[in-house]
C-alpha cells in the first residue's frame, strides 16, 4: 500500500511534469493524491520544498551512479587526464538510461528546464556533483577562456534537456521512436565532445587578444 507521503510525491511529479510547476497548485496536488492539505505541510512544508523532494527522489540515484562512473574513469585514466568523452558519458549515461525507462521523469525535467528552475535546483541539491563534473570539463578545454567554457557548458545543458524531451520532429525528417538508447548516447556524446574539443572561436580569440 502506498503511504501518504509517496502519494503526494507521485501526484506532484505527475502534475509538475504535465502542467508545469507554476501552473500547479498545492490544491491540485492534494486533489490528485486524495489527501488533505495538512498532510502536505506536515511532510514537506511548502510547494517549493515539495518540488525539491520530487527532484531528489529521482535525481539522487542518478547522481550516485554518475559519481560511481566518474570514480571508475578517474581510477583508470587519472582525474587530471580524463577526456571530455569520458566525463560526458559518466554524466549523461545514467540520466538517459533512466529517461528511457521513465517517460514521466523526462517530462518533469523538460518542464523544469523550460520554466528556468533547474539552476536553482542544482545549486541547492547538487553542488558537489556539479563542481566535480564542471571542474573536469574545464580541464578538458585547455586554451579556452573561462567565458567561452561557460558558454559551452550552457550549450551542453540545453542539448541534454532537448534530448531528454524526446526524439526530434523537424520538417523533412522521419524520426521514429527511440529504441536504441546506446545509439542515442553515442550521438549526443559525439556532438558534445566535438564542441568541447574545438579551439576557441575567432571572435573569442579576438576579445582575448584585446584584453
Amino acid at each position: 500500500m502506498v503511504d501518504t507521503k509517496e502519494k503526494i510525491l507521485d501526484s506532484a511529479e505527475t502534475l509538475f511534469g504535465e502542467q508545469g510547476y507554476g501552473a500547479t497548485s498545492l490544491r491540485h496536488i492534494i486533489a490528485h493524491a486524495g489527501v488533505n492539505l495538512a498532510s502536505v505541510h506536515y511532510h514537506f512544508g511548502s510547494k517549493e520544498d515539495l518540488l525539491d523532494a520530487v527532484v531528489r527522489r529521482k535525481l539522487t540515484p542518478i547522481n550516485t551512479e554518475r559519481m560511481a562512473l566518474l570514480a571508475a574513469a578517474e581510477a583508470e585514466v587519472g582525474a587530471d587526464s580524463l577526456p571530455a568523452e569520458r566525463l560526458l558519458e559518466a554524466f549523461l549515461r545514467p540520466a538517459l538510461m533512466r529517461a528511457g525507462n521513465d517517460p514521466q521523469f523526462c517530462r518533469l525535467m523538460g518542464r523544469l528546464h523550460g520554466e528556468g528552475l533547474m539552476p536553482g535546483i542544482a545549486r541547492k541539491n547538487f553542488q558537489e556533483i556539479a563542481e566535480r563534473f564542471l571542474g573536469g570539463l574545464r580541464r578538458a578545454m585547455p586554451g579556452v577562456s573561462d567565458e567561452e567554457a561557460a558558454w559551452r557548458i550552457h550549450f551542453m545543458i540545453g542539448a541534454m534537456a532537448q534530448t531528454m524531451k524526446g526524439v526530434p520532429e523537424y520538417p523533412g525528417m522521419a524520426v521514429g521512436k527511440v529504441d536504441d538508447l546506446e545509439l542515442l548516447l553515442h550521438r549526443i556524446l559525439t556532438f558534445l565532445a566535438a564542441g568541447f574539443r574545438a579551439p576557441a572561436t575567432e571572435s573569442a580569440k579576438a576579445v582575448e587578444v584585446k584584453q
